[in-house]
This record gives C-alpha cells, structure tokens and sequence, in this order.
C-alpha cells in the first residue's frame, strides 16, 4: 500500500503529471489503486529506495510553502540535486512520470486508449471454429522409464528434435522446466509480457529463485533476481519456448551469412568464422520447416535470398496502410520491398484458423492459434506417435556421462515436488537456448571434464550473440495506422549485406507490429517531446495513428568475450550454480547498427514524414530472445563445442540442437534457421542412433 501519509500527495502529484483533458487525468484512471498493488509487490524497489524518500522531501516543500503545480514538477525535473532531498530530484520525477504513464496507457480500463484510438481487437471473423491445441502431458511417472532419447527444451529447436526422432521409430522423453500454458492464462496484460516485461510476464519463469548475475562492462557483478529485468536476457520458458509468444517472421539466412569470415575477414578482436555448413546444405531443411509448420508470404518478392526448392505453403498477408504509405519511399531510393514471411496462418490450414488480425500479437498468445509454434504443429504431432511423452515442470540439473565421456541421462529436478531423479537414455539433446544451454555443459562438469562438458578448448558460453534492433521514427500528416495485425507488412533485403564502407554484415529493415500504447509511449516519443503534463497527452493522442516505425536487426559480429559462466556463490532455488552474464557487443556490430539506422532514416524521409527521429545504438551485451552462438558448430574443437549436426565434442549421444549452434546470427530474425538446423541435426541423430 501507498504509505497513508503520501496518498494525497501521490494523488496530486499524478494528477500534475497526467492532468484531465478531452480524456480522464491519473486519478479518475485509476491510477491511485494501482499505484497501490506496486507498492505491495516485492519486485518494485522504487518505494524504498526512491519514491519515500521524494516524497518526504517533496512534503517538506509544500509545508515550507510550495505550491505543487506545473512549475514545480519542472524545477525538480532540471534538479539533479537540491538542499534537503536525499535522492534526485529529477530521478524522482523522471520516474514518477514513467510509472504513472505505464498505468495510464497500458492498463485496458483506464481509458487511455480510446483517445489514441488504439483497439486490440480482431479485425475480422475467425471463419473456422477456433481450436486451441493442447499437447498431452504426461506424469512424472515417464521419468522412471530408460528412453532412447531425452530432449532438453520444447521451444523451436526441442519440439523439431522430439518430432523427428519419433517419427523415425524412437522413443523420446521431451522435458521442460516450464508447464503448458492455455491462452487464457497467457493473458493479455499489456504491463506484464513478454514483449513488455517491465512489471512482470506470465510465460516463465517465475519471480522468486531465478536469479541470474551481470557483470556491466566497468561495473561490478550485480546479482538480477528478476527474470523479467532486461539484463536478464529472458526468452519464454513455457512449452513451446519462445514460438508462443514470438512474432514469428520467418526469413531464411542470406547464403553469405554462413561465409562471414571469407567474405569479410576476422576484425581484431572477434571470432568471426564461417559456418562448416553452407545454405545449400540448409535448403531442404528450411523448406521443410516452412511447409511443416505453416509460413504465409512470398518468395520471389525479395533480393538477396538463396534458392528456393518450393513457394511458400499460403499468400501472404494482405498490405497494410502503413506499408502503402513505406513503398512509395522505398520506390524513391530504388529499394526492392516485399511482404514479410511469418509463421502465421493467413488461410485455415491444419484445423487452425486464419489471423484474425488483432491488435495483440507479440508477447502474447494467439486469440485462434493462428500463429504455428512447436506447442500446435511439432510436438503434437510427435505425440500422435505414441513413442513421444511430454513432461513439464522438470528442470534438467546436469548431463550424466561415463567415463568415457558419453551421455548416458540428466538428472532432472521436479519443480512441483522437489524431488530429484536420474533418468537414462541413449542420448541427450540439449535446446534449452543459448544461455540455459551454455550454462547446463558448464554445471555437468565431472572429474574427467573438470571445465565442463564439450568445453575442453574453453568454448562453451563464449560468443553470445542477440541481436542489436535499430531503426527510425517518422511522423506523417495523416493516419499511417490502420491497425490490421499482426501489422508487420513489408520489409526490404538489400541490405543485408553490402552497407557500404567497411561495414561488415548488415540487416534487414521492416515496419513494425500493432504498437501496444504503452510500448509507443517507451520507444517512440521523439527526444523533444515532454513525458508528462498536457503537452505529453497531446502529443500521444495527435502522434499514435500518425506514426510509422521501421526497425531491424544487425548481423553482430561473434565476440568470445561476450560469454556465460557459472556466477560464484550465487545459487538458484534448487541449489545450482545460476548463469553469469559478461561482455558487450564487438566495435564492428556498433558500426554495422549504426550504418542500418542510417538507411531507415533516409527510407522514412523518402517517405515524406513530416517528422524523423531515432534513438541511439545500444552497445551492451546483446542476448534477449535471440539468443545464439554459445556452443558454435565446427570442426575444430578448439574453436568449437560441436560438429556441423550438433554433437558435442568428445562426449558421443550428447547433441545441440538450439541456437546455441550458430556461429553467426544472422541479419534477420533466427526462428527459421533454429528449425531448420534441428530438422537436420535431428535427421543425423535418427540415422546413427546415438
């Protein structure tokens, strides 16, 4: 609860910040009350450390005299100190200010976005009965069973092992230390998700005894107990992983991708490298992934892609307002544009319905299961084997191998029980991600491996890549939102490679998805604009309609500083040493992003935008949901943690089949080479068996 002697003055002060206009100010929002369940929540620090400590002084002020209006809020807002405030000032109010917006525009009942004209809901009917699918669990029971293979993960690279393996005739156990969560409970807090995880998600993992550390660059280690803290580097942790919630774009990598290191050479102080596989050695994979799991576009709308043995399995979603208004200035400067691939129905097709294209997509469930993730198409299907079981709520603890360095099982830790069980196999496959991955090698150290498992060239961890996101803003005359979703409707490959200069890499650039109100007011006010008052309700109510984003990500360039490690002293709630986080992104990922935000800048002033702006290229460590790169593939196990199908070096039946593999990332979203390499690794690992 607010402290009682503030909540008058927490009301006053909401409503300086939001003040009533043509719509409610903070306190008929609601604001107040829900201020009220943040104070009560243990992951808000602000009351302590900031927000009791402002107001006492502010209250001081006030009793001394001060009138709390306009004119004060501003003279604190330029204070980085004053006499008798033992916080900032402007710390106080700059943070004020963005809670009680968060309140304000992501709260549904709070008015806000009627006056933004923003509305989440379906676009047009389902036409086909809506069907959830619902893989089949099984109990911990399966766990007392030998398998011929456990799998590690159900995300993307997990659901198409499990799938693969079964159809060929063997037995798999598919684990996940998250549960299966319906769409219902998924949710659709626009202030609690996995696209905007600020006060929380619903998609895992939970709150208390999840910590991870991070050691910042020129900073001490700090221990980050909340995984939805940015510096956490989260990605779902639910069956199906990152697919339930992701916006599935669905590009396949440029052929060049795989050559990075030939066409471009080593930059000092990275460990760029080409791939030990080629794109012709991906092609069939890919085109098995797109037409197993679904991918809606067009394949002969873009440049710079590799050869195509099939069209995509359904159209592609139709343009949006936005993309008519972006090719006009793409013709300007002679880009070449397209729709953009995603794994999204855009027909019923395999019992599920087509998008209805509502104004909720990314970091949420899917209102009619029109989006393909492992959790409706793979791991269903390799459960109608009847040789696939599915477990959750079971955390992998450690790889067990022989002395001979075989994988022969897990040990496997009952998050609902607690109890802890070996279970055997003839194999292991890890896709747990890069981060979770990385660190399970590390903790399966053993007398023999004292460094950890596959990580005899020190390998294992290093290289962790994400994908740095930069574009531009522009503002337009008239209404370029139209509020079709998913939204995402077209995009250009030319600059995947080729940026010019000594640029390495490149990326590709696309408008974004249907803005939640809250993340436009995060991401997409101009530097200018005021973040409280009525010039700030102005200009979000004049500027949401009117204004379009082109973003991307670079192809980052591998640093082996950038790692996991096992964090020293810091355990989770069963008792395992957690994640370390370290490094930040090469010189050369910098450069790259920077050259990217220059080509979206001049596409959204070819578009005549009224208005351009962007925000500055970030530096640090880049992971998050694209997460790769932390036990490369190769054929030196000095320079690598496996081969070019996934198996760990030195330790026969233990495989990866995650982006763990990657040895670059990519300059596109990695969904589709994460299916592609598993359905290949998979393949392999069916073929000899173990």
């Amino acid at each position: 609860m607010i402290p009682s002697p503030h909540r008058a003055l927490v009301a006053d002060l909401l409503d300086v910040l939001l003040p009533a206009d043509s719509q409610p100010g903070a306190t008929e929002a609601g604001l107040l009350d829900w201020l009220d369940s943040l104070a009560d929540r243990d992951h808000t620090a602000h009351w302590a450390q900031l927000f009791s400590p402002g107001l006492d002084a502010l209250s001081a002020e006030l009793e001394a005299g001060a009138v709390l209006d306009a004119e004060l809020v501003a003279e604190l807002e330029a204070a980085r100190t004053r006499p008798r405030w033992p916080v900032s000032p402007a710390e106080f109010v700059a943070t004020m200010a963005a809670v009680a917006a968060h309140g304000y525009y992501g709260r549904r009942d709070s008015g806000s976005w009627e006056g933004l004209g923003y509305d989440p809901a379906p676009k047009q009917p389902a036409h086909v009965p809506v069907r959830h699918v619902r893989p089949i669990e099984s109990g911990p029971e399966a766990l007392r069973r030998v398998w011929d293979v456990i799998v590690v993960g159900s995300g993307a690279g997990g659901g198409v092992a499990a799938r693969v393996l079964s159809e060929a005739g063997a037995r798999v156990l598919l684990l996940d230390r998250g549960r299966f969560l319906p769409y219902e409970e998924i949710g659709h807090d626009h202030l609690a998700n996995h696209r905007f995880s600020v006060y929380g998600h619903t998609t895992g993992p939970g709150y208390n005894g999840n910590p991870r550390v991070v050691a910042a660059p020129g900073h001490p280690d700090r221990r980050v107990d909340q995984p939805y803290h940015r510096d956490w580097h989260n990605n779902a942790m639910t069956v199906g992983g990152g697919t339930r919630v992701y916006q599935g774009m669905a590009w396949r990598y440029h052929p060049d991708d795989f050559r990075m290191a030939s066409r471009y050479g080593v930059p000092e102080g990275s460990s760029l490298a080409d791939w030990p596989l080629t794109y012709d050695d991906l092609e069939r994979h890919y085109t098995r992934a797109e037409q197993e799991f679904g991918v809606c576009g067009d394949g002969r709308a873009h440049r710079h892609q590799g050869f195509r043995s099939r069209a995509y399995p359904m159209p592609a979603q139709p343009p949006t307002r936005e993309a008519d208004v972006l090719r006009k200035g793409a013709g300007v400067l002679g880009l070449t544009v397209g729709p953009v691939p995603l794994l999204l129905n855009s027909r019923p097709r395999d019992g599920r319905a087509a998008c209805v294209r509502c104004g909720e997509c990314i970091g949420f469930g899917c209102p009619v299961d029109a989006r393909a993730g492992t959790h409706n198409t793979v791991i269903p299907l390799a459960l109608e084997t009847g040789l696939c079981r599915l477990v959750t709520g079971q955390r992998v603890r450690r790889v067990l191998v022989d002395g001979s360095g075989r994988a022969t099982g897990v040990v496997v830790l009952d998050m609902n029980t607690g109890a802890c069980v070996e279970v055997r196999a003839g194999a292991v496959v890890l896709a747990a991600g890069a981060i979770e991955t990385a660190r399970l090698l590390l903790a399966s150290a053993t007398d023999g491996h004292p460094a950890g498992l596959g990580n005899q060239g020190d390998q294992v961890g290093r290289n962790l890549q994400g994908h740095n996101y930069v574009g531009a803003y522009g503002l337009f005359d008239e209404p370029v939102q139209d509020l079709q979703g998913p939204g995402v409707s077209i995009a250009t490959l030319d600059h995947a490679h080729g940026l010019g200069g000594e640029v390495i890499g490149g990326g590709v650039l696309a408008n974004e998805v249907v803005k939640m109100p809250v993340l436009f007011h995060d991401w997409a006010m101009a530097s200018d604009v005021p973040r409280w008052g009525h010039e700030a309700k102005r200009w979000m109510r004049d500027s949401y309609l009117r204004t379009s984003h082109i973003m991307g990500p670079i192809q980052e360039i591998p640093d082996p500083e950038a790692r996991v490690t096992l964090a020293s002293g810091v355990l989770d709630s069963g008792g395992d040493a957690v994640a370390r986080l370290s490094g930040a992104q090469h010189p050369e990922s910098v450069r790259a992003a920077t050259a990217l935000r220059e080509r979206a800048l001049a596409w959204m002033h070819a578009s005549d935008a009224r208005q351009v702006w962007t925000r500055p290229v970030e530096t640090g460590l880049s992971a998050g949901q694209h997460q790769a790169g932390t036990a490369r593939m190769g054929s030196d196990p000095a320079t690598s943690v496996t081969d070019s199908f996934g198996r760990v070096h030195g330790h026969p039946g233990l495989w990866v089949m995650d982006a763990s593999l990657h040895v670059t990332n990519g300059g596109v979203n990695p969904v589709l080479t994460i299916l592609a390499l598993a359905y290949r690794c998979a393949e392999e690992l069916a073929l000899v068996g173990k």
